[in-house]
């Protein structure tokens, strides 16, 4: 299949796009070409473009069709409602969305894609909510053929997935762990979550493109396994070589803190969550995800360790939990 990724070499999309090449579908990419991630294309394949500008990527694309087109990238209405223009002659359309669409708090521990959807604490979420309603209004008043997918926390080398972490500088989860600092960890850590190797996620996506049975549907991609917080950070522990340092702190104390993670925590982590991913399966027969997190996390320790390039410290998020864990361990000191 001629396959067009919008974006294509970030952290779930690169794994993705490996996994088309493999499979031979010929895969093009559009982005700004500024990722300093391995590109699996050759520079024909590339298109550089803004993928906002639509004027831009008309002119980019040119007369180009394609089979499908993933859109990895597209965080409000207006993009998707510049896509239902720029690509209304794709045979499928695939929006990414996110499983934080999906209510908060759960009202029922197991996540399937009936499961209704609502986020009070993250406008994120409800973005891609309203992205998602533009797409099936568009398939109810045109046909317009397209396909939704909510990933959750997906990881891969680049990334520690934890629950308080830096996502633009991972590898300073690892220093704090080896350095004995506090992990603050929200709760008493006993929830469950469900934490996907991006390998195991491009097995899901690639049996949906082109699939007749997954025009007009949802799907979430996750792993079968499910983790507490505390398990999880063990693990981590276990691939850096130290035990966690880990403080557990109410969630209501973190936002205080530190108001940005409101969504990421009351949004999305705090509550226990775990997929059916029975519908997946029910047209994909073959999904199953393989990576344990215990050996994808030591993949993820051990590429951090081979190049101390990659080892970037957030020192402004360390401070904050410094601060945070000084001042709540105080507190708990002066408990009688």
């Amino acid at each position: 299949m001629r396959v067009l990724f919008i974006g294509g070499t970030g952290l779930i999309s690169s794994a993705c796009s490996a996994a088309a090449v493999a499979a031979g579908h010929d895969l093009w990419l559009l982005n700004r070409g500024r990722s300093r991630l391995e590109v699996p294309v050759p520079p024909e394949r590339t298109i550089v473009a803004d993928a906002r500008n639509e004027a831009e990527v008309r002119v980019a694309v040119g007369p180009r069709q394609w089979d499908v087109v993933v859109q990895w990238t597209a965080y409000v209405p207006s993009q998707v409602e510049q896509d239902l223009r720029v690509f209304s002659g794709a045979r499928q359309y695939v929006f990414i969305s996110t499983a934080a669409t999906y209510e908060k708090p759960p009202s029922h521990w197991l996540i399937t894609e009936a499961t209704p959807q609502s986020n009070p604490y993250w406008d994120y979420g409800r973005q891609k909510i309203a992205c998602e309603e533009l797409l099936v209004e568009a398939g109810k008043r045109s046909g317009f053929p397209y396909t939704i997918v909510r990933p959750s926390l997906t990881y891969g080398p680049s990334q520690v997935p934890v629950v308080i972490g830096s996502w633009d500088k991972p590898y300073t989860i690892i220093d704090r762990v080896r350095r004995g600092a506090p992990i603050i960890v929200p709760g008493d850590g006993t929830s469950l979550w469900t934490i996907t190797h991006n390998s195991d996620f491009a097995k899901g996506l690639l049996g949906l493109l082109g699939n007749p049975a997954a025009i007009a549907e949802a799907f979430h991609i996750t792993s079968d396994e499910a983790l507490t917080w505390n398990q999880i950070y063990s693990l981590v522990g276990a691939a850096a070589g130290a035990e966690p340092n880990v403080l557990h702190v109410p969630s209501d104390a973190i936002v205080a803190a530190d108001p940005e993670l409101l969504g990421t925590l009351f949004g999305d982590k705090i509550y226990s969550t775990v997929f059916d991913n029975s519908k997946l399966r029910s047209v994909v027969p073959g999904y199953r995800a393989t990576v344990p997190f215990a050996t994808g996390i030591a993949e993820t320790v051990a590429w951090f360790d081979a190049d101390p390039a990659r080892q970037e410290i957030d020192a402004a998020a360390n401070l904050v939990w410094d601060r945070l864990a000084s001042v709540y361990q105080e507190a708990l000191a002066r408990l009688p």
